[in-house]
């Protein structure tokens, strides 16, 4: 059986949005690329952690570690964009 116009008009708009969204899809990222990005994105929530202990610790002791914990991560985070570049 034929179909109908509207039900052709329908599937056609239909498939020219699936088409719009496949085009602007995300570009294919390397297995490279998408490891260093999950690796800084890791390190930035590290380093957010870091920082909301840090705010919060009372002894000196602690505090002294965390401090040597933020800079660790944040010389990690500049060791990752020297290799980036």
């Amino acid at each position: 059986m034929a179909r109908g116009w509207e039900s052709k008009s329908i599937e056609d708009q239909q498939e020219a949005a699936a088409a719009r969204r496949a085009s602007q899809a995300a570009p294919e990222v390397s297995s490279a690329d998408a490891a260093r990005q999950q690796e800084r994105d890791a390190l930035h929530l590290a380093r957010a952690r870091v920082l909301s202990d840090l705010q919060r610790a009372c002894r000196p002791a602690h505090r002294g570690m965390l401090e040597q914990a933020l800079a660790d991560v944040d010389a990690k985070i500049d060791a990752l964009k020297d290799r980036r570049s």
